[in-house]
Parts: structure tokens; C-alpha cells; sequence
């Protein structure tokens, strides 16, 4: 057995355990409080954790052994990457695991909105028949514009197309022929927000992007937009969101995140035009499968000194 140790605090399955237990002895500590982890993580080489798990400078400071920080799905920003860069620690993802399970949940969403699925669905189990009252509007046509057009943004937009929508595509990081190549029609930030009947986010939270959709940004969209979020929480001012859902706005919002998690029954949560779900974009058996795979081999290849091919930091 290798002398290389792993600890996992948000779980991982089995599959991807069996991988990292072919080369180093694995400790499941699941559910461990911040205070206890840094109690041990300086008796290990790896850490693999998913959103919970916040991995914090005092984190890196105590985890004298470790190598590498693997996370288990895509967003990253759980783990400070300033102190893991001065710890001189790698840090890894696992980015394709979950792309279709959170494109497929955008696309949910968005039938959840235009169709007020939710709240048909709750009136007939409390025994009422109230069809004249859930008039919808169709995909069909519209135009949809996609914030973010990485692997996510792209997965939907080729979804949407299956609806025969016309797809606007702004990304701050990929030039206007790129978006083109990936299928989508390039506009400039505020040319998406004049022109989509739907918006979704798919744009991961940072110092730039947090809040990016807030009252000036609302107030460029069209009356009655749509808007769909199964990104991160915090891209979207929901303070703003919130008010333009009140004053008609935003007809309304399929959200999946949230600035904080659990939000609680707030008044955004509990808005009649708001469909939530609890961060399950990338919660299905397949997603999951393919991302314990995933990270359990890149942490693996990064403590044998092997080409990475998700190095984050």
C-alpha cells in the first residue's frame, strides 16, 4: 500500500473510492466540521471535497503534507487558489462530469417558467382544476440569451435549438468568432439583456461576475423576461431580481442557486413566479459517477506527477 493518504469531507462514490484505494489509503470523513478538519488534514497528502467543504487559508496552513485539492464537480470557488498557490498546493477539478445533468436541469427550469409547471402541478393535488389560469407562452421562437458560453452555456444553447430558438451568446472571456463557431449568435452584454425573451447564467462567481445581473441590468431587459440561473449564487442580485419579479419586470425565475445556501424561506424563495431548486444541477447517479471518476483519477495522476489535464491552480 502506498504511504499516500486521502481524505474525502463531502463524500464521493464508490466507484471513484475504488480508484483512489488502488493507490493510497483513504479516510471518508464526511460531514466534518471546519473545526475538526483542522484538527487532521495535516496527517494527509489529498483532499477531495464538492461545495460543502470550505477550504480555507487556515485550511492550507494546517495541512503541512498536503499535495493536491481535488473537487468534485466544477466550481472551485470554495477553495481560497491565493493560499493554495502559496502552499504551493495543486488544485484540480472535474469540469465535464457534470454538463449535461446541469444543462438538462437549465432546460427544466426553463419549461418550469414558461409553463408555471410547478404551481399546476400543486393546485391539482390540493384538488382543483384551474386550467383557464395557467396560459403559458411557448420556447418556440424565442430568443434565449446565454451569459456564459463555456461547456454549459454551449450544452444549452444546443438543447434550445431543439425548441427552434434563436440563441445570443456573450461570454467576457471567449471572442464574438468563437461564440459564433460554438453555435451562438455573439452580442454585446447589453444587446443580450434588450433582446432575450429568456436569460440564463452560466458564468462561475467571481469578484467580476458577482452580481452581474442587478437593477441596471434589469432595467435594460425587455418587460416580462425570463430569467433561469443554475450557476452560482451571487451572479444575480436577488435584492434586485426580487423587485423587478414585484414590478413585473422579470414574469419569472427558475433558480437552482443562491448567495446563500440554504436560503431559507425567504420572499424570494416563497415568490408565486419563482420556481427553486436546492443546487441540484449537478445532483444526478450519472453526474455523480462521472465526477468521482473523474477527480479520483486526476488526484491520483497529480500525486504520482503526472500530466493534469484539469489543473485549476
Amino acid at each position: 500500500m502506498s504511504a499516500w493518504k486521502v481524505l474525502l469531507t463531502d463524500g464521493l462514490e464508490e466507484n471513484g473510492i475504488a480508484i483512489l484505494r488502488a493507490s493510497a489509503e483513504v479516510a471518508d470523513k464526511k460531514g466534518i466540521s471546519a473545526d475538526d478538519l483542522l484538527q487532521i488534514v495535516g496527517d494527509y497528502d489529498a483532499l477531495i471535497v464538492r461545495g460543502r467543504t470550505k477550504v480555507t487559508p487556515a485550511v492550507f496552513a494546517a495541512a503541512k503534507n498536503l499535495k493536491v485539492v481535488g473537487r468534485a464537480g466544477v466550481g472551485v470557488d470554495n477553495i481560497d487558489l491565493k493560499a493554495a498557490k502559496e502552499a504551493k498546493v495543486t488544485v484540480v477539478n472535474s469540469p465535464l462530469a457534470t454538463t449535461v445533468s446541469v444543462a438538462e436541469l437549465t432546460m427544466g427550469l426553463m419549461l418550469s417558467v414558461v409553463r408555471d409547471i410547478p404551481r399546476a402541478d400543486a393546485t391539482m393535488k390540493e384538488g382543483k382544476w384551474l386550467k383557464k389560469e395557467f396560459e403559458g407562452s411557448e420556447l418556440y421562437k424565442k430568443t434565449l440569451g446565454v451569459i456564459g458560453f463555456g461547456r454549459i452555456g454551449v450544452a444549452v444553447a444546443n438543447r434550445a435549438k431543439a425548441f427552434e430558438m434563436d440563441v445570443l451568446g456573450y461570454d467576457p472571456l471567449i471572442p464574438a468568432d468563437e461564440i459564433q463557431k460554438r453555435g451562438g449568435t455573439p452580442a454585446t452584454f447589453d444587446e443580450l439583456l434588450a433582446k432575450s425573451d429568456i436569460i440564463t447564467m452560466h458564468i462561475p462567481l467571481t469578484p467580476d461576475s458577482r452580481g452581474m445581473l442587478n437593477a441596471d441590468a434589469f432595467a435594460k431587459m425587455k418587460d416580462g423576461v425570463r430569467i433561469v440561473c443554475a450557476a452560482r449564487g451571487g451572479v444575480i442580485d436577488e435584492d434586485a431580481l426580487l423587485h423587478a419579479l414585484e414590478t413585473g419586470k422579470v414574469a419569472a425565475a427558475g433558480l437552482d442557486v443562491f448567495t446563500a445556501e440554504p436560503p431559507g424561506l425567504t420572499a424570494l424563495v416563497s415568490h408565486p413566479h419563482v420556481v427553486c431548486t436546492p443546487h441540484v444541477g449537478a445532483q444526478t447517479m450519472e453526474a455523480q459517477g462521472r465526477a468521482a471518476h473523474d477527480i479520483a483519477t486526476e488526484v491520483v495522476a497529480a500525486l504520482k506527477g503526472e500530466t493534469l489535464r484539469w489543473k485549476v491552480a
